[in-house]
């Protein structure tokens, strides 16, 4: 198992402040002792469009530089483009996509291989069955993009955040409805808890096809002896599941008031009590 630290506590997304710039972020996280880093595609630090090919191979370049891999990237959905994949309005539909596909070429540009799915919500007035349809025929062409770049798709239950996509069972029934071998699972235990729900019964219920998780206590507090979700169950559990993916800190982001070092150091330092 590996550790790494997503950078939403350390930019602008889904509050502004605090903000460092991407270099910045890479170092710290380095240097406290990370094995690699979860990058939000959102300014100040990744948005695609943004991001030039001599900006690409300089952030590449500080990467590696600073023994970080590239653990995994994830979407910015919401704000004024929505980037809803289950939107009723095919043009928001049509610009999810291509985000994702930029958003996947990023990440392979940046050496990762692991792009997240945030399945989309349903709007009012649209039935859950045609928000599904749409968010399984957008999966479909981002899986085919992604894979042309070696990028393996995660499907993210986000109970918290939305309305399709809520647990274990709506993750598998996505992943076998599209059927494609670079459509893997991933969960959040912040989202588990949400639904009072058991997050070692995911690493169980995932099986082989867990390929990335994110780990966060209610109100997005770093993981420990004190949190309601149990730890030290969820590392038994992906030992014996011979998990090798990355255990990655997505916290303190929803907030001003949070000193991202201390609780990415925290968050590392109770993690690795366990293994």
């Amino acid at each position: 198992m590996k550790f790494a630290f997503n950078t939403w506590a350390y930019s602008s997304f889904p509050v502004w402040v605090p903000a460092y710039p991407l270099a910045e972020v890479i170092e710290r996280i380095s240097r406290i002792g990370y094995d690699g880093i979860e990058i939000g595609a959102a300014a100040p630090h990744a948005f695609p469009d943004y991001l030039g090919p001599a900006r690409r191979k300089e952030i590449r370049s500080l990467l590696e530089g600073n023994g970080l891999a590239l653990a995994s990237m994830l979407p910015a959905p919401g704000g004024g483009p929505g980037f809803n994949v289950a939107s009723p309005m095919v043009e928001e539909r049509m610009a999810a996509i291509d985000q994702y596909r930029k958003v996947a070429d990023l990440c392979a540009d940046l050496g990762g291989s692991t792009l997240l799915y945030v399945a989309g919500w349903q709007i009012f007035g649209t039935s859950r069955q045609q928000a599904w349809d749409w968010s399984r025929s957008a999966l479909e062409e981002i899986a085919d993009h992604a894979a042309a770049r070696g990028v393996t798709v995660v499907i993210e239950p986000t109970a918290a955040d939305s309305n399709l996509v809520d647990s274990c069972d709506d993750a598998l029934m996505l992943m076998r409805e599209v059927a494609k071998p670079n459509i893997k699972l991933m969960f959040d235990t912040y989202h588990v808890l949400y639904r009072r729900e058991i997050s070692s019964d995911y690493v169980r219920r995932m099986g082989a096809n867990l390929h990335h998780v994110h780990l966060a206590d209610v109100n997005r507090a770093a993981p420990s002896d004190v949190g309601k979700a149990d730890y030290r169950a969820i590392v038994a559990d992906l030992k014996e599941l011979d998990f090798s993916g990355y255990l990655t800190m997505e916290i303190g982001f929803d907030r001003r008031d949070v000193e991202p070092d201390r609780l990415a150091r925290q968050a590392l330092e109770y993690m690795r009590s366990l293994l």
